[in-house]
């Protein structure tokens, strides 16, 4: 497993849009740090719903990105739903909160679901791409940063799979903004979820 590659934007304006949105990510060949805000350079307009410390990094498999190739029938290039790092042989199908994802410099552990909204919609130029995503499955992943380190292009990864009762990405896509069953909750409190979300909970 390696990471196959690392993606910064800067602020743009979408097509129709007057806002300005940091989903034009890029693949870069050189080293980017990443603290626990995120990489170093990258552009977050949004940060309301966007970045943070449990949204620092936004993660997707070589496996999703190779599936929307074949769903949408033409070849998608690294960062074109905003993902900072594409990761070879990962599938967010499969991805837990509290994985982890380490280098030799840099530990990301798992969050939550990138859930989609209407500038992703807006950026893929189709209106209902957002629920099309969300029935897909393959949202990518978010992740906190545990170890500040340097990324590139080619680093190995080694992955680590959360030990308790995992709440996988999809899941965390089909329950946003439903309430869970007490059982469901537990399970969702007991891993190492985003904090928004784990207020949330405990809250509800």
């Amino acid at each position: 497993m390696k990471i196959l590659a690392v993606c910064t934007g800067s602020a743009e304006i979408l097509r129709g849009k007057s806002y300005r949105t940091g989903i034009f990510k890029h693949p870069v060949e050189a080293a980017v740090l990443i603290d626990r805000e995120g990489l170093i350079g990258d552009r977050i307009c949004n940060r309301k719903h966007h970045g943070g410390v449990d949204q620092a990094v936004y993660a997707l498999g070589s496996i999703d990105l190779d599936w929307w190739s074949k769903e949408l029938g033409r070849n998608l290039e690294p960062g074109i739903f905003g993902e900072n790092l594409v990761i070879e042989g990962a599938d967010s199908r499969r991805i837990s909160v509290g994985d982890r994802f380490m280098t030799d410099t840099i530990e990301l552990e798992v969050t939550s679901a990138r859930i989609p909204c209407a500038t992703l919609a807006a950026r893929m130029e189709d209106p209902a791409f957002a629920k099309r995503f969300a029935k897909a499955g393959r949202p990518g992943f978010y992740c906190r940063v545990l170890k500040d380190g340097v990324v590139q292009a080619g680093d190995a990864v080694t992955y680590h799979a959360y030990s308790g009762p995992p709440v996988l990405m999809p899941e965390m896509l089909e329950t946003f903004a439903r309430n869970l069953s007490d059982k469901d909750r537990d399970r969702y409190l007991a891993a190492p979820i985003h904090y928004k979300l784990r207020a949330k909970l405990t809250s509800a």
